[in-house]
Formats: structure tokens, sequence, C-alpha cells
């Protein structure tokens, strides 16, 4: 029988109480507790050999279309999807 290990070992991390209550809000949603989460993550990471999604530095393109975005600069808007993507079909022709 394989011996099973203990979990005895603590992290400590802080973080913004909203970010906290929201991801708990949603790891309750799927029946996973922070614990369980935690686990998960660092299990994807022995996996992975590393972190289990890309981090990379927004380019120049991508940093200008941030900032854009934040200051509501040449955003297009609709009534829903459909609306959006006939905008984009019509810029594009």
């Amino acid at each position: 029988m394989p011996k099973v290990e203990r979990k005895t070992a603590m992290i400590r991390a802080r973080t913004e109480p909203a970010l906290k209550a929201e991801a708990e809000a949603t790891l309750e949603k799927l029946g996973l507790s922070p614990s369980t989460a935690i686990n998960l993550f660092y299990r994807q990471i022995v996996e992975h050999r590393g972190l289990p999604f890309q981090v990379r530095l927004p380019n120049a393109t991508t940093r200008r279309a941030m900032r854009d975005a934040e200051s509501g600069r040449d955003l297009t808007h609709g009534e829903s999807v459909d609306d959006l993507i006939s905008d984009i079909d019509a810029a594009e022709e």
C-alpha cells in the first residue's frame, strides 16, 4: 500500500480582500476549498514544470489597446455580439 503523506506544510500569501472573496466564491461554486485549489495549482506547476498558463509582457500594440480601452478611446458599442460582428465585417469591406 502506498504511503500517504500528511498535509502539514503551510503556505502564507497576501492578496487583496476583494480578490480573495471573489475567488473563494467561485471555488465554492465549483465545490473546492481554497486549500484544494492551491494543491491543484501546485500539482499543475509540477506537471508543466512551470506555470500552467502563459505569462508574458504585452507588446506595444496590446499596451496601446489596453490604454485606449481604459480611457474609453476608439471603443465600439453594440446592442449584441451580432451587432459588433456586423460592425467589424462592415469596417473590413
